[in-house]
């Protein structure tokens, strides 16, 4: 046991607390039930094309609304606790956004509210990054981004589920902002697997929304779970037979 942690073990014990008020990270999968749309190609242009062939990128481009692994895990699923009380710390931070190959990446992001987002442009072809929001006092803008241009920068002090970022150059690009008000969220990967660190001890709702199958209300998956010293698990099923 370090010297760190037994400082704050006897710290704990002294004033009487449990060791579970800590908590723990709340761990889960998200799978498909149905058998997905098929995706549609893009319409790439010559210097897309290129661009997407500099990053050696094979195959053909296509929309990317359900992504799944071969065991019907689902990525790119927005997973955050609801109504969680409390003042946060923005993080310093920034969250980052691509443009490569003529695509956003990531396609699905999480921020807090006041947190930076940077937007990078690694293409040598001219965007304009557009974001859309729909929640009053989130600032529209549309911003002319140059080949390899200088990141420009977005801040957002509103809580927004799904807030539009596309490319009107450019109009198959989209990426999608999860604005939220405290730092428990997570983004599902390839596979369906997700992590919320460090979630304090307590009773709490936790959603799961995916951008396709719960648009437009955005309403999602929610259940209820106890987040003790061992933290919690949390699995969700995303059915699109429905």
């Amino acid at each position: 046991m370090n010297k760190v942690y037994s400082r704050v073990l006897a710290g704990v014990l002294l004033s009487g607390l449990s060791i579970s008020t800590f908590g723990g990270d709340i761990t889960g999968k998200i799978t498909l039930k149905g058998t997905q749309p098929k995706e549609k190609k893009l319409p790439l242009d010559v210097l897309c094309s290129k661009a997407r062939a500099a990053t050696g990128a094979t195959g053909i481009a296509t929309t990317r609304f359900y992504v799944t692994d071969e065991n019907g895990g689902l990525g790119e699923v927005f997973v955050s606790l609801k109504s969680v009380p409390g003042d946060y710390e923005v993080p310093a931070t920034p969250a980052v956004m691509d443009q490569v190959g003529c695509e956003y990446t990531p396609y699905i992001l999480g921020v807090q509210v006041g947190q930076k987002i940077v937007v990078k442009n690694s293409d040598n072809v001219l965007h304009n990054v557009h974001p859309t929001p729909r929640v009053k006092g989130n600032p529209e803008s549309n911003r002319a981004q140059l080949p390899k241009g200088k990141d420009l920068d977005f801040v957002y002090n509103n809580a927004e589920k799904f807030l539009r970022f596309k490319c009107d150059v450019h109009p198959w690009m989209f990426a999608y902002v999860n604005v939220v008000d405290h730092p428990y969220f997570a983004v599902s990967a390839t596979d369906g697997t997700y992590t919320i660190k460090n979630v304090p001890a307590g009773d709490y709702e936790i959603q799961a929304i995916h951008r396709k199958a719960h648009a437009p209300k955005y309403v999602g998956l929610t259940q209820k779970i106890t987040v003790g010293a061992d933290g919690a698990t949390a699995d969700f099923v995303v059915d699109i037979t429905k």
